[in-house]
């Protein structure tokens, strides 16, 4: 069974290190928030202590963070941590390219396996990475407007999230990025709602490859998956979850982070 995981941890956290006097933080996490480093930001624990532990509870073994050459504080945390049912590595994404490119910074990690792959700055429902692990296909969650709105994700923010198009029999045809309102009409109420929890083998990374800059300057993961569905016959299954992600974007995200994390145990 898969039991490999990348975790994307080399974005700058532009939001997280703006200031916001209304967020309350405490000393230690605005320090931490100061430096954009989501994954240590401290809501009980260090964020990715959680992120860690609901991919080994999904029966994930082996995982690798993909980080910057000058964030020697993840590497030390990682290495201090007392790990039985995981083993972590690291690799080095030398600039902030954009998430595809985060993603072929890995490829020496994962061989010739599938594995998983997340953002550092969202806490996934074991269940969806359980679901991800049990495929046979690749594959992406689909999460609902109910579900994320359950969580603490405003419904403004929900509304700008990429949608999954899919056929009747959960297979994804496209991902639209930054859906307008004519296009989110056409896939209705029900479209299920990427948040970059997917499930790849090889032909990602000939995809990563592959394709070139966006409008933004950066190798997008959305452009990259669109490239191995047309180029390398790749398909996904889109895996429904009704659920929340717990999403920690900007400061004011930590406080309740914080008391959602409050109920989670931590194994690691």
């Amino acid at each position: 069974m898969m039991d490999k995981a990348v975790i994307l941890a080399r974005g700058l956290g532009t939001r997280m290190r703006r200031d916001d006097a209304d967020a309350a933080l405490n000393q230690e996490q605005a320090s931490v928030a100061g430096t954009g480093v989501k994954a240590l930001i401290s809501v009980g624990r260090p964020f990715v202590d959680y992120l860690l532990s609901a991919l080994a509870s999904a029966g994930i073994r082996r995982v690798c963070l993909v980080i910057g050459p000058e964030h020697d504080a993840v590497r030390k945390h990682i290495k201090s941590l007392p790990f039985a049912k995981l083993s972590v590595e690291f690799a080095i994404q030398e600039e902030p390219k954009g998430t595809a490119d985060a993603v072929r910074s890995a490829k020496e990690f994962v061989g010739g396996d599938s594995f998983l792959m997340i953002n550092s700055d969202s806490y996934y429902p074991i269940s969806a990475l359980r679901g991800l692990v049990e495929l046979d296909d690749c594959g992406l969650v689909g999460f609902t407007r109910d579900g994320l709105a359950s969580g603490n994700i405003e419904s403004e923010r929900i509304r700008n999230f990429a949608v999954a198009e899919a056929t009747s029999d959960g297979w994804l045809q496209s991902i639209v990025e930054k859906p307008t309102d004519e296009q989110l009409h056409r896939l209705g109420p029900n479209a299920p709602i990427s948040m970059n929890c997917w499930r790849f083998d090889q032909s990602i990374f000939q995809a990563c490859e592959s394709i070139g800059l966006s409008e933004r300057g950066e190798y997008e993961l959305p452009t990259a998956v669109e490239y191995s569905m047309k180029h390398c016959q790749t398909r996904y299954r889109v895996v429904p979850c009704d659920e929340p992600v717990l999403d920690m974007t900007s400061r004011r995200d930590i406080r309740s982070l914080t008391e959602a994390m409050a109920k989670i145990e931590v194994t690691l």
